[in-house]
């Protein structure tokens, strides 16, 4: 009888977590500004038009904090500037870092005009900025989509579900911010909102369904090793089904008629749950589908670890979106408070004239 031993050698994760936070706030970014560039063009009293604060807040600091996130995930400065000294056009992370720069001036330069409410130049910026978002959609989400060593990645739909859930997140952080701005809730499109959260709600549970379909009919590889996943390890398993209760529960809330007072309500538990949700959908994607070994049996289990390539990365990613939020909210109250007190005082002035 022979005895024949394999050792398996320990090695870095090729994904680290902060290619999920760069994923789930570029996701955030792109679907914020399609949502933004739309409303521009609606007429100010309108609900699409209320949309705009919340939307323009969300599209600066995911805009700012994106960026820096991949440039951590990088690492090595010359790994960024090589992009643009090696031509590798076929590459979607090369043609990325001539989308992304372009992305991040478009939407800069929309949140500037939004703040010095200069319609025109919004107007102007709107359509090249959803054009350039859906271009960040597209690269992103193709940048998995074409690793055809990991079969669950290799699906028309990942890119789908990536703007999906991305679109989910940052209607979510929408919510979340409102309570913050002048007015608050009350001032936030609740109507708006909920049509459009159920819209992709619903918009997501379609193309799961696709892909499950599709998937059983065809043995397509990406549904293939997703069903055995499902029905060799638990931990997938329970995922699976707790990713679907939650999903469905997201859309019977969502489909209930209520009225404003009830919205507003649970408006920060539904915030909280989208946000969650694309989240977890990334982390899964990237840091779980890593531990599926392309050759060999079992699962590798990984320890995140707690400098800043783990958790104080993402402590410290936190805190920058925090600060710039603060930051953000202060400013827009401080010219909410001036408008006020400049329009109060015009009208002292005619009324005693």
């Amino acid at each position: 009888m022979h005895i024949i031993e394999l050792l398996t050698p320990t090695y870095d994760a090729a994904w680290l977590p902060w290619a999920v936070q760069y994923f789930f706030l570029i996701g955030i970014a792109a679907t914020a500004a399609i949502t933004v560039a739309i409303c521009a063009f609606a007429r100010p009293e309108s609900q699409r038009a209320r949309l705009l604060p919340s939307g323009a807040i969300v599209l600066a600091v995911s805009t700012i904090a994106a960026p820096v996130s991949l440039l951590a995930d990088l690492h090595q400065p010359a790994r960024f500037w090589h992009f643009y000294t090696q031509l590798t056009p076929w590459s979607w992370m090369w043609l990325g870092a001539y989308l992304l720069p372009v992305f991040v001036t478009l939407a800069s330069g929309w949140c500037i005009a939004w703040w010095a409410e200069r319609r025109s130049g919004l107007l102007a910026l709107s359509i090249p900025l959803a054009i350039s978002a859906l271009s960040i959609l597209i690269y992103t989400g193709a940048e998995l989509m074409v690793v055809r060593a990991r079969p669950l990645w290799s699906t028309p739909l990942l890119p789908v579900n990536l703007a999906l859930t991305g679109a989910l997140a940052a209607l979510g952080a929408m919510m979340l911010i409102a309570r913050w701005l002048p007015g608050g809730l009350p001032a936030f499109p609740v109507g708006l909102a909920r049509r459009l959260t159920l819209t992709v709600a619903a918009s997501l549970a379609a193309a799961g369904l696709i892909w499950a379909v599709t998937g059983w009919m065809t043995r397509a590889p990406s549904f293939m090793a997703a069903w055995q996943l499902a029905t060799t390890f638990p931990a997938w398993r329970v995922s699976l089904i707790g990713s679907a209760a939650v999903g469905l529960a997201t859309l019977m809330a969502l489909a209930r008629p209520v009225d404003g007072f009830v919205w507003r309500r649970g408006a920060l538990a539904l915030s909280l749950t989208l946000l969650a949700a694309a989240w977890i959908f990334r982390w899964t994607l990237f840091m779980s589908v890593q531990g599926v070994p392309k050759y060999g049996a079992g699962l590798y289990v990984y320890r995140m670890p707690l400098g800043g390539d783990g958790l104080l990365g993402m402590l410290g990613m936190f805190g920058l979106c925090a600060a710039l939020l603060a930051g953000l909210l202060a400013l827009a109250n401080i010219s909410h408070a001036r408008g006020t007190h400049l329009r109060s005082a015009t009208s002292r002035r005619h009324a005693t004239v």
